[in-house]
């Protein structure tokens, strides 16, 4: 997900079937995932200059971080002077830059977010859920809909059918 965190040192899995259920603990992929991405920003903050320590990273800070990730996007957006712009499938190629995906800053800061916690941070002083961070998201999810003339809309929750009053017969849907 994030070209930098290939400094990181991976472990191999091996075959679960091999295994046996030895004492080992493995870590889930999220759990994984979220360990190279808390270590990515880590380096990132060793890296700032001036260095920062995590106490003084801010949402302008994170901010910096999500900007200076686009250049390993692998994403085409789009630009307002493309012909292509708000086409979801272009027919040629053309020369806008590509970016990090929505999603994957979505999850990404939210993979961060819960590992800043769980390293001692308190969720009032997470840098990874400041309002700056969270409109930046927005920003680049409506800028990413357009550009590939798509809309993210809030998935509505199927809510179940309301009870019938007392003394009404339920509506069979099978025939009879």
């Amino acid at each position: 997900m994030i070209a930098a965190s290939a400094t990181t040192t991976t472990t191999s899995s091996s075959s679960s079937s091999s295994s046996g259920g030895s004492g080992t603990n493995q870590l889930s992929r999220y759990e994984n995932q979220k360990r190279r991405d808390w270590n990515t920003f880590g380096q990132y903050l060793r890296n700032h200059r001036p260095p920062l320590s995590l106490s003084r990273c801010s949402g302008a800070h994170v901010l910096e971080f999500l900007r200076y990730l686009d250049q390993f996007g692998k994403t085409k957006v789009h630009t307002h002077l493309c012909p292509f712009f708000g086409h979801p499938n272009p027919p040629a190629p053309c020369a806008c830059p590509l970016r990090q995906a929505w999603g994957s800053l979505d999850a990404l800061i939210g993979r961060l977010r819960a590992a800043f916690e769980e390293n001692g941070g308190s969720p009032e002083t997470n840098p990874f859920g400041a309002r700056a961070v969270r409109l930046y998201l927005r920003e680049v999810r409506d800028s990413q809909a357009k550009a590939r003339g798509i809309s993210y809309e809030k998935k509505k929750r199927k809510r179940p059918p309301p009870p019938l009053p007392p003394g009404q017969p339920a509506i069979s849907s099978s025939p009879n």
